[in-house]
């Protein structure tokens, strides 16, 4: 523990010296309730909020972002999945538990969870980036939860994170295996692809439309050849997950990863043949 103790202490040391203002300190703390936390140095929770374009804008250091503190949080957060899984699904392979973790940790999840507590209003974006929707971009809204679960870790450790973890997505994991939006599509599609024709899709960027902050992807998938489905979205992993989906469901394969029984078809009404009457054999004498 000592050399833990040592590590956060470095870390801390690197956070931003900057004071903050009266008004500061209350919208940080009106987070932490809404969170249900309590962290001790709010300087940790203002910077795990702090996105790059406003560090540009305000002319601050780099390190002065939450980045660091997402990939710290990250790390955090698998650890506390992970274990979580060990402990609940003691007969779950490694490749299902790989499955589940992957999903739980998606960025689809996690910025609805961020956007659930209303983070996106308490983030430290530059002007271009706030009027541009970065408030209620998944990319930034997911980086910056897992930022914030670091800034729990640093100041009041380990179990206050773990505790976070479960309260805002550990306790909701039955739910979020059922929900049709956070299946991951490109597994599906991969699994498949392997199963019937041992090989692996291709994803390929056709086509990327509007400004830089605001771009919209198209991306279509190939397998052994040909096209299999197309998709569009506001990242290339959206767009690829879009194009994965379209692809199943052309295949018939929405269902969970098998192709489902196509339905008999039936006659048109009317459309049979009558079948001749047998003719008795006293009509024949």
């Amino acid at each position: 523990m000592a050399v833990l103790d040592r590590f956060v202490s470095r870390v801390k040391g690197r956070v931003s010296s900057q004071g903050l203002s009266p008004e500061r300190r209350r919208e940080l703390r009106t987070l932490c309730r809404r969170l249900g936390v309590s962290i001790g140095d709010l300087r940790l929770l203002n910077q795990a909020l702090m996105h790059r374009s406003y560090v540009h804008d305000a002319d601050l250091t780099r390190g002065e972002s939450n980045e660091r503190m997402e990939f710290l949080g990250d790390a955090v957060l698998g650890l506390v999945v992970n274990e979580h899984l060990y402990a609940r699904y003691a007969k779950r392979q490694e490749g299902r538990l790989t499955k589940i973790k992957s999903l739980i940790v998606s960025e689809a999840v996690l910025s609805r969870t961020a956007e659930e507590a209303g983070l996106g209003e308490f983030l430290l974006l530059s002007e271009n980036e706030r009027s541009s929707g970065g408030g209620e971009r998944a990319s930034i809204l997911a980086d910056s939860f897992e930022a914030v679960i670091c800034a729990i870790y640093l100041d009041s450790g380990l179990g206050a994170a773990r505790r976070f973890i479960h309260s805002h997505i550990l306790s909701s994991i039955d739910e979020l295996l059922q929900v049709e939006e956070y299946k991951n599509y490109k597994s599906i599609v991969q699994e498949y692809a392997q199963r019937e024709f041992g090989s692996r899709p291709r994803y390929r960027v056709v086509s990327a439309k509007g400004p830089e902050h605001e771009r919209t992807f198209f991306v279509e998938l190939r397998l052994s050849g040909r096209s299999l489905g197309r998709g569009e979205g506001k990242n290339k992993k959206e767009a690829e997950q879009m194009a994965a989906r379209n692809a199943l469901s052309k295949l018939g394969l929405l269902d969970g990863g098998r192709r489902s029984k196509p339905k008999k078809k039936r006659g048109k009404r009317g459309g049979r043949k009558r079948r001749k009457p047998r003719r008795s054999k006293k009509e024949d004498s």
